[in-house]
């Protein structure tokens, strides 16, 4: 039979996937001989079968009544008992953290009777009421469906009827009235009572759990960080230990290294007087970590050692949590921490320097997402003026947006194009949608380690926590600073760096990153990390890196950001403003001697564009596409030239000759789908002199930088192939024009002319395709269009969220590349292609070239280079280094 519960100490780190994260960790600080209250794990396995079925799988009970009995024996004590109870934790843990999405419920086993024999045993009857009360809250909210506002509605009520502020007000009288009232409520709302058997809230805590991996919270978190739906969640089931005994009890978090920074250091919160889940919930603002030394002076000591020895074994941040027992340290989780990404590099390249980890794990710890997220533009400093606010700078980077008190609120402005900053006392895990339509999340409660601040820094989102000063008040939609009232709507500027708040719109100035790669220089120790990092993928990768640029000036930032040459170079933008009469002349001419006078007036502009992108990437190589797009594009719009003859005909007047003209043009070329129709090598075959003026303008373009010194190395691609005889008619006019200039110069010009695989004919007949081709370069934007049959600009508003929602698809097949369908044509024609024509140069210049998932494909199937936006070239080289390491042992 399949073994579904394995005790803390027969698991360890490597099985997460069984076990989950929290368990494995658990199973491993155990084997380590930490202070671990001892349970037990319900597998991911049992999840899995739970839901597949919607029942419990046979034999759980079983196994957890047996494991329980063993806790028991240990203990001395019985779950739930009535003189001493035991109790214990069911806590959901996954294989990857997924902070505040699924569920926790504490103080299993306490009832009517358990609750007067905790008070006994404890000698504190305050703390065994507020224990029951949270195990009511918990379980009636998670297991029994009782919405959480309304427990949250009494005790601010009660609150207000004995004058407390907060819960620590409320004495043992009042938290056992707080009960009553819960328990009255979940009957109200449920109809039933409050479970009273310790073994049945064990039970129905576990399935709970189980279920809330399918909460809409958790599915957002998994799609929005590309988990897989299918891996389930496993749960642990420990003894409590508690932190709500009084003022020398407490519950805290606490980091090995700064997760914002990456400093070393004693960074994380603690709370006296409260168990776990307040310090992650903001409900009262917690203390900086140093004060445990203070309060509870041997247990930070031993924290401290503990510290330093997890991070020395798990050779990483840590993320601890812990609770303090009247003086005594228990440890309650562990994992490598999340981190901003600029904590990633800074403790990448500090673990390496103090030899922790190699250089090639350093730079396996970092990530192509990352390094965007630090090239994003800064609050100007020297324009900033005083701050509204401050709070605990917890996610980094700068945000604009107009303040909304709500997650709907959010989500809704964020669809319709608008940037916003979330403003809430603190969050909850049920705020996550309007987390992730935020630019930024600013909370006036909570510290680094609060709900807000650890989904923030997943996301790569800003985040100021603890702002103090500024006081919420979500029924008026509103929040006041002083004698300041913002309204919602009104834009603010969140810095997550410096945990500030700006009225306004603040100046943004590029990053520190993006002035490395533009100057090279080194200021700090963020920037130096980004260098490291990136000389050593530099150092490791195979695949080459070019950009797509069509002008000078993005030729030349791009090589400034490290390419390696042009992948793309779009010819369609150069036909656009006052060029396009000349288009509209070829269009529109009567007969050979009209076009070629047109296309003449064409070539040296053509040139001219092409010598300056030369020149910007001189010695490196330089793949000019020829004209891709239908030639109607170049037109007016078909309505408003009908609607300007129809007005003049309406008029009594004749129309204007050249709108008529125009007309009849756009009309003979008008296409339903025109991503379908004449475009690409079509036009070339059709559109008589276009592809030789093209050709020419290179070659000549290549003439004139020799002349000036200069080392042109210029490649020709024809577009949308798909049968390899378009190819060989084109390139037959390719090379006579080639020849034709090469004479006329007084020296060779050689081109190498290849295509662009978009099609998936042409995928599936590369093999007879390179026969005629000197290179391939995959278009994956229109490969994956042609592919999935879908047009992107068409489908993605209208059903890919709903796609995404059902699972058809993880994420966008145009953001990260689909492996398994246009994935498989890219492998099929890499092999035949090659199998055709030895060694043969092939690329990648679709978007998905940038995607640092995708350029781990595209190194896998052996392709030499990636081309993408110049503002990715830094990340498709860090990727393409990592991408070398795959296989290799790092990390």
């Amino acid at each position: 039979m399949v073994r579904y519960v394995y005790a803390f100490g027969e698991g360890g780190r490597d099985q997460a996937d069984l076990l989950g994260g929290k368990g494995a960790n658990l199973a491993e600080m155990t084997r380590l001989g930490l202070p671990v209250p001892p349970g037990f794990v319900v597998t991911t396995e049992a999840c899995r079968a739970f839901l597949a079925t919607g029942g419990e799988p046979p034999g759980l009970s079983r196994e957890i009544s047996d494991h329980l009995a063993a806790l028991e024996r240990a203990a001395g004590r019985r779950l739930g008992q009535r003189d001493d109870p035991l109790l214990v934790s069911v806590r959901s843990g996954a294989r990857y953290s997924m902070p505040g999405m699924m569920e926790t419920i504490l103080d299993v086993g306490l009832n009517d009777d358990s609750v007067r024999g905790l008070a006994k045993s404890a000698g504190d009857e305050r703390f065994a009421w507020d224990s029951y009360r949270r195990l009511v809250q918990m379980f009636g909210c998670t297991v029994m469906g009782v919405d959480g506002a309304l427990f949250e509605q009494a005790l601010e009520d009660l609150k207000r009827d004995v004058g407390a502020a907060d819960d620590l007000g409320l004495n043992a009288a009042d938290l056992a009235r707080l009960v009553e009232t819960y328990k009255e409520l979940v009957r109200r709302e449920t109809g039933e009572s409050f479970p009273q058997s310790p073994a049945e809230q064990l039970q129905r805590a576990v399935l709970a759990v189980f279920q809330s991996w399918n909460v809409e919270r958790a599915r957002l978190y998994r799609r929005r960080e590309h988990i897989p739906d299918d891996l389930g969640t496993a749960v642990t089931v420990q003894t409590m230990v508690f932190g709500n005994l009084g003022p020398d009890s407490g519950s805290g978090v606490a980091f090995t290294r700064d997760p914002a920074t990456g400093r070393s250091g004693v960074y994380g919160d603690y709370l006296a007087n409260a168990q776990g889940e307040d310090v992650v919930s903001g409900i009262r603002n917690t203390v900086p970590l140093d004060e445990l030394a203070r309060l509870a002076p041997e247990a930070y000591e031993e924290l401290r050692r503990i510290m330093a020895t997890l991070e020395g074994h798990y050779r990483d941040l840590c993320d601890i949590e812990f609770t303090v027992e009247r003086g005594r340290l228990w440890m309650l989780q562990t994992r490598v921490g999340k981190r901003t990404a600029e904590a990633a590099f800074t403790i990448a390249s500090a673990l390496a320097d103090e030899g922790l980890v190699s250089a090639d794990e350093a730079l396996d710890r970092v990530h192509g997402d990352q390094l965007a997220r630090l090239m994003f533009p800064r609050f100007d400093a020297s324009a900033v003026g005083e701050p509204l606010a401050h709070g605990v700078p917890a996610s980094p980077g700068a945000a604009v947006g107009a303040a909304v008190f709500d997650s709907a609120e959010a989500v809704r402005r964020g669809e319709a194009g608008e940037k916003v900053v979330l403003v809430r006392e603190e969050t909850t895990p049920d705020d996550l949608p309007g987390m992730v339509a935020a630019q930024a999340i600013l909370t006036s409660r909570g510290g680094k380690t609060s709900h807000a601040a650890v989904v923030a820094r997943g996301m790569g989102t800003v985040c100021v926590c603890g702002a103090e000063g500024i006081t919420v008040d979500t029924r008026q939609r509103r929040f006041t600073v002083g004698g300041t009232v913002v309204e919602e709507g009104t834009v603010i500027s969140v810095d997550g760096s410096a945990g500030a708040v700006y009225p306004g719109a603040m100046p943004l100035v590029d990053s520190a990153v993006v002035r490395y790669f533009e100057t090279g220089e080194r200021p700090d120790p963020l920037v130096d990390a980004v260098a490291r990092a990136m000389e050593h993928a530099d150092g490791v990768r195979r695949l080459g890196v070019r950009a797509n640029a069509d002008t000078p000036e993005d030729a030349a930032r791009a090589r400034r950001f490290g390419a390696e040459g042009i992948g793309l170079c779009r010819t369609e933008h150069m036909f656009l403003g006052d060029r396009r009469r000349l288009v509209e002349a070829m269009i529109l001419a009567d007969d050979d001697a009209e076009r070629d006078r047109a296309l003449e007036a064409l070539l040296p502009l053509q040139r001219r564009d092409f010598s300056g992108i030369l020149d910007a990437m001189d010695g490196l190589p330089v793949t000019i596409r020829l004209l891709d797009p239908p030639l109607h594009e170049f037109l007016p719009d078909r309505m408003e030239l009908a609607v300007r003859v129809a007005t003049a005909e309406a008029q009594g007047g004749a129309p204007d000759d050249h709108d008529v003209r125009l007309l009849d043009a756009v009309n003979r070329m008008h296409e339903e789908n025109p991503m379908l129709g004449l475009r690409g090598v079509r036009l070339g075959l059709v559109a008589p002199g276009l592809v030789a003026m093209q050709v020419r303008a290179i070659a000549e373009a290549v003439v004139e930088r020799r002349h000036a010194g200069g080392d042109p190395r210029a490649e020709i691609m024809v577009p949308l192939i798909d049968t390899v005889e378009e190819l060989r008619l084109v390139r037959e006019e390719v090379d006579r024009v080639l020849a034709d200039v090469s004479a006329e110069a007084g020296m060779p010009v050689d081109c190498p002319v290849g295509t662009m695989i978009e099609l998936p004919r042409a995928a599936l007949t590369a093999g007879l395709i390179a026969e005629e081709a000197e290179f391939f370069s995959f278009g994956t934007n229109d490969l994956t269009q042609t592919t999935w049959g879908f047009s992107r600009d068409d489908v993605e508003a209208a059903f890919f969220s709903a796609y995404l929602d059902k699972g058809v698809f993880t994420v966008s097949p145009f953001e990260t590349i689909d492996r398994k369908g246009v994935g498989r044509l890219v492998e099929i024609a890499v092999k035949e292609g090659r199998a055709a024509r030895p060694g043969l140069h092939m690329g990648v210049c679709g978007e998905h070239g940038g995607d640092p998932e995708s350029v781990h494909f595209f190194h896998a199937v052996g392709l030499d280079y990636v081309s993408c936006s110049p503002f990715r070239v830094p990340v498709a080289r860090l990727e393409a280094g990592r991408a070398a390491l795959d296989g290799a042992g790092a990390g």
